[in-house]
């Protein structure tokens, strides 16, 4: 009983998800509305027992799920962005016959994200990558009236089957060579897969699986459509949750399991790295939708986070951990800010109705809608890295990692990519700030402002108060070194 306390979060999560979609088959879309609170609720407590049970060291059913500080963290972010999206999630499911349905897929997909972050065993990762995927499959397309949420849906769908094909073909080759799916078994045996030719077959598998999850170029293709089609609040959650899911599989597969065949996949997360984060800059700097300007330069964020797999010190380790965490409140928030304008727009039927994200939307924001603006400038400016936020926190530990590691060139890239950034990042601002406002000034409904509220508020405090953040980060490190 003592040991399932350690899967308390999940519990809650898993609970609070089945309550939802049990009761809210008997409510009038009327009533539906407390599902939101209630979806909010239970998030929050799992969220307080996982902060509880930091410090805690534990292996369950059988070395499958392991309980450290690396899954502690990550557990922290999945649901860190699941407390903000279903904040949000109340007014934009506000009178929907669909409340409960939406609800219960965030909190699936968000127990999917959680028991990846443990998962100790490859059998056990795949089925919860696909509890997680299956959800965000019918989240991108939740908006059944609109083509171009049906468009991004299916985009995902086709690629997801074929990232989880590739990386399930991996995992059997893992599994002939070594004869186990148990990561800490596999990496006793590692010398299996290094003298064995299927081991490099493996890894450019399973690269090409974790690419997708984390958007790295060439895998990226679903996610700027996807993002741009979906509700603004499931984009939220894919950016800003479902991508560190890959990130923390692949930090137990590539640095624990395969660490005898570290020559060869730090070389393909190089080129990855470098070519991800440039792509996405270059091609953000063209996008007139807000949101699709969003799902390019988080191509970009993932390419900075996957310096740690090339750089591989416990500082890279740290800064790259840390980075997750920062880039949730940072891209969580952005999607949340650009869906209240969505919202402004649609209602007031003012703008570009058929782009509703549209720059041109943004117009004299800061007079329309002066918290929106004033938090997707914080957000946007963090992701730059401007310094007394959590952006600039993160990219200085992981960029002087670099440094420190005698690979001042892919610095040099990173910083020159972040100052690429804050061209089409202080456009954003400039529409918002300096440009005339096309309609009135309107009032901005509960939920997204404490959504906002609560995203910045995470945003500053990782950027003026970074050490307990970074510390626990070192924590999470560790369990890799």
């Amino acid at each position: 009983m003592e040991n399932l306390m350690l899967l308390a979060p999940e519990i809650a999560v898993a609970a609070t998800g089945l309550i939802i979609l049990f009761i809210g088959v008997f409510m009038s879309p009327r009533t539906k509305n407390v599902l939101g609170y209630l979806a909010t609720l239970g998030v929050l407590a799992a969220l307080v027992l996982t902060v509880q049970s930091f410090g805690t060291e534990a292996t369950m059913f059988y070395g499958t799920v392991s309980i450290d500080a690396l899954s502690q963290f990550f557990k922290l972010v999945f649901l860190a962005v699941a407390l903000i999206v279903s904040i949000a999630s109340i007014k934009y499911n506000e009178n929907s016959d669909h409340t409960e349905e939406f609800y219960s897929l965030v909190l699936f997909a968000t127990l999917g994200m959680m028991v990846v972050a443990s998962s100790n065993d490859f059998i056990l990762l795949f089925c919860a990558f696909e509890l997680a995927s299956f959800a965000t499959y019918a989240l991108a397309g939740f908006e059944k009236q609109n083509p171009k949420s049906l468009e991004g849906a299916m985009k995902y769908f086709m690629m997801g089957a074929v990232s989880s094909a590739l990386m399930l073909f991996g995992i059997s080759f893992v599994y002939g060579a070594t004869g186990t799916t148990s990561i800490p078994m596999i990496a006793e045996n590692a010398s299996l897969l290094a003298e064995n030719p299927i081991g490099l077959v493996a890894v450019v598998l399973l690269i090409a699986g974790f690419g997708f999850k984390m958007a790295l170029v060439p895998f990226h293709m679903w996610a700027p459509d996807t993002y741009q089609g979906s509700p603004s609040v499931v984009s939220s959650l894919l950016a800003a949750g479902s991508k560190k899911m890959g990130f923390v599989a692949a930090f137990r597969v590539f640095i624990l399991a395969l660490a005898a065949l570290q020559p060869d996949w730090q070389l393909a997360f190089t080129i990855l790295a470098v070519v991800t984060m440039t792509f996405g800059n270059v091609v953000a700097v063209s996008q007139t939708s807000v949101k699709r300007m969003l799902a390019y330069s988080s191509l970009a964020q993932a390419g900075y986070i996957a310096m740690a797999f090339v750089v591989m010190t416990p500082m890279a380790l740290t800064g790259g951990i840390f980075y997750t965490l920062a880039h949730a409140f940072m891209k969580g928030g952005a999607f949340i800010a650009a869906g209240a304008v969505v919202w402004m727009i649609t209602t007031q039927r003012t703008g570009d109705l058929q782009v509703p994200d549209h720059l041109d939307n943004f117009r004299g924001l800061g007079k329309r809608m002066p918290l929106v603006a004033l938090c997707m400038t914080v957000f946007v400016f963090a992701l730059a890295g401007i310094p007394l936020t959590s952006g600039f926190m993160a990219k200085f530990v992981l960029f002087s990692s670099a440094i420190q590691a005698g690979m001042t060139w892919l610095a040099v890239i990173a910083i020159l990519n972040s100052a690429l950034s804050l061209f089409y990042y202080a456009r954003l601002v400039r529409y918002m700030y300096f440009l005339p406002p096309e309609g009135k000034k309107i009032g901005l409904p509960f939920p997204y402002a404490a959504a906002l509220l609560l995203a910045t508020a995470g945003v500053f405090a990782m950027g003026l108060w970074p050490e307990p953040f970074l510390q626990w980060a070192m924590e999470a490190a560790k369990v890799l070194i």
